[in-house]
């Protein structure tokens, strides 16, 4: 969001802190944590609150992995760079589950089901299933449908989970010990010497050490550097009321190529995202997170037509903002030539597969000079 000279003449109080990480979302949470057991004293800051962004917004999927076929994959990025990533995103589940046992936080080890919505995509499964296995991950191909709703096939991976997006960042923010400072626009980004940063907000000046942003989709808002780096992109959801005899499918079930998406909610109801697939222009390169009756048309024709038995009233709709990536793969860097404001953005819809140790990697880099590897941004340069 910008702010005008009304808002924030330069006269604000200056806040000292090591580290401001700008972003309170899963991934700027991770990277306070990181950063404080570093040893330093950390200040988040938001333009909305703790979560309240596309970290509160999305279906709660923690699934392993990138959003292309593995086999897909292997051939855009080559296979030593879908396994790192793949180790990535087990490494950021075995984070998140630390911080879901810590905090108590709702959790549901259901396993996902990647199901065909046509023959090709069944034949595109069976492939995926075979470069898996040929790396030794152990996921289960079926040629059948397993929740018997018109599907032509399903790849299962059992260690995938369901889990409360908004509960999982405030347990990790509480697991921080950082500072936040809430409601609270920023608007540019300073390092006026070898040694400070400065964050102009609407509420403070900030004067750190260091700066993170973990700002995802708005990062082209804050600096020129991520223009055509990171795309914001609508995603949309509906959930029923709860239903008459609970939960219908206990499983994270995504399907045409995970552009639809669905699960049962810890208190019974049944989500439904996507829809974007129909409707790509009026979703892309927007930071408008109202719903729009064209994908909310599209949700619901496939609540009809996959879960005819479902009578319960439709209850709720949002949408958020996803930050993609002009690659597919996440962002880890510092801006040119301000060494000391590090990012780690552009998780193109899976920052519960890969935000948490990316945000360490991220956190790595700033403190220590560490090469994040794949996800690093100087593949762009």
């Amino acid at each position: 969001m910008t702010v005008s000279i009304w808002q924030a003449d330069g006269s604000q109080p200056v806040y000292e802190t090591d580290l401001v990480v700008v972003g309170a979302g899963l991934v700027g949470c991770a990277a306070a944590f990181f950063a404080a057991q570093a040893g330093l004293h950390v200040t988040l800051t938001d333009m909305r609150d703790l979560g309240l962004g596309a970290s509160s917004r999305n279906a709660g999927f923690m699934i392993t992995g990138l959003d292309a076929y593995y086999h897909h994959a292997a051939e855009r990025y080559g296979l030593p760079v879908v396994r790192e990533i793949w180790a990535l995103s087990r490494e950021t589940h075995r984070l998140w589950r630390e911080f879901i046992r810590a905090g108590g936080v709702p959790f549901h080890e259901c396993g996902s089901l990647l199901l065909a919505e046509s023959p090709a995509e069944a034949r595109d499964l069976e492939q995926a299933a075979r470069a898996l296995a040929a790396d030794r991950i152990d996921v289960e191909f079926l040629s059948r449908d397993p929740l018997g709703r018109g599907y032509y096939a399903a790849l299962r991976q059992p260690w995938d989970a369901a889990v409360h997006p908004l509960k999982l960042a405030q347990a990790v923010f509480q697991a921080s010990g950082a500072a936040l400072i809430a409601d609270n626009e920023v608007y540019a980004l300073e390092q006026p010497d070898d040694e400070t940063v400065r964050v102009h907000s609407r509420r403070y000046i900030f004067q750190a050490r260091y700066a993170m942003l973990c700002t995802n989709a708005y990062s082209p808002q804050l600096d020129p550097y991520f223009a055509g780096k990171v795309i914001p992109t609508r995603a949309q959801c509906l959930v029923t009321a709860p239903l008459p005899n609970g939960p219908l499918l206990n499983t994270c079930g995504y399907s045409d190529y995970g552009y639809m998406y669905y699960r049962d909610t810890f208190d019974g109801r049944l989500l439904i995202g996507g829809g974007r697939k129909q409707n790509k222009l009026l979703e892309h390169d927007t930071t408008d997170d109202r719903i729009t009756d064209p994908v909310q048309r599209v949700l619901e024709a496939y609540l009809r037509q996959r879960f005819p038995e479902v009578d319960a009233p439709i209850e709720r709709r949002w949408a958020g903002i996803m930050g993609f990536s002009a690659d597919g793969l996440p962002l880890v860097g510092t801006l040119p030539g301000r060494p000391r404001i590090g990012f780690a953005v552009g998780f193109h819809g899976h920052g519960l597969a890969l935000g948490a140790a990316t945000a360490e990697r991220a956190v790595s880099l700033l403190l220590e000079g560490l090469h994040p590897g794949a996800v690093s941004a100087a593949r762009f340069d």
